[in-house]
């Protein structure tokens, strides 16, 4: 196992990575947090850190990794935690492009990626034992004691996750991004063949899922026929 810092609260377990990444903290750290008071999500979003409840952790990695891989390392990570949680607790899960791990339509984790001078920070979020949410966002995320009706051991959620973690990144340093694109579009309802709405308002476009490129991005086959590629903001089911 790597080595784990473990801590009762802080404010972001992403931002105590990359101090300790500056540090000289070595390669495969993990932070890893019972509550985050400022945890981060995607576009600067926070993420619901109930304390006790969830999993809330950063790996502090070093590869040799050129920053246009970014989007792909981010699948990669989605499908190491969907495996982990399948896994550890037996809940089927889907991913939705690019970050978001689901149990039907909502959402139980989150993926973020990031580099900092260097270094990779990857950075999950798991709704493990959550028996409610706040109001407003509780109709869009769930927990897997919710989906299950029972409650799950996070430290074993957390061992299996530094191993799939582990195998998936070396997947794709040996064999390039084709695998984790094909294994990412099976495992995801959304990547081929959705009705979506993709993007941020005032920017947003409805179409239709029609597969990655090899950068990792959505391609969306809009209403009007032309092909264009998602590059940030992520996609939700039309009808939502």
């Amino acid at each position: 196992m790597p080595p784990i810092h473990r801590f009762a609260r802080v404010d972001s377990t992403m931002l105590l990575a990359a101090k300790l990444a500056a540090e000289g903290a070595p390669d495969g750290t993990v932070v890893v947090a019972d509550e985050q008071t400022a945890g981060q999500g995607r576009l600067g979003r926070s993420w619901h850190s109930e304390p006790g409840a969830g999993l809330y952790l950063t790996q502090i990695l070093r590869p040799t990794l050129d920053p246009t891989r970014l989007p792909v390392i981010t699948l990669a990570l989605g499908l190491a935690t969907a495996e982990a949680i399948a896994t550890s607790t037996g809940v089927a899960v889907d991913l939705r492009w690019p970050n978001d791990v689901l149990v039907g339509s909502k959402k139980c984790a989150g993926i973020l990626a990031q580099l900092s001078d260097g270094v990779l920070l990857a950075g999950i979020g798991i709704n493990v034992n959550h028996t409610s949410f706040p109001d407003d966002i509780a109709g869009l995320a769930t927990s897997l004691r919710l989906v299950s009706g029972r409650e799950h051991n996070p430290e074993e959620l957390l061992t299996c996750l530094i191993g799939t973690i582990a195998e998936h990144l070396e997947n794709f340093f040996s064999r390039g991004p084709d695998p984790v694109l094909r294994a990412f579009t099976h495992a995801s309802s959304f990547v081929q063949g959705r009705r979506v709405v993709a993007g941020e308002p005032p920017t947003q476009q409805r179409g239709t899922t029609a597969g990655l490129d090899p950068g990792g991005f959505l391609m969306l086959r809009r209403d009007d026929g032309a092909l264009v590629r998602i590059l940030a903001g992520g996609v939700r089911p039309e009808c939502s």
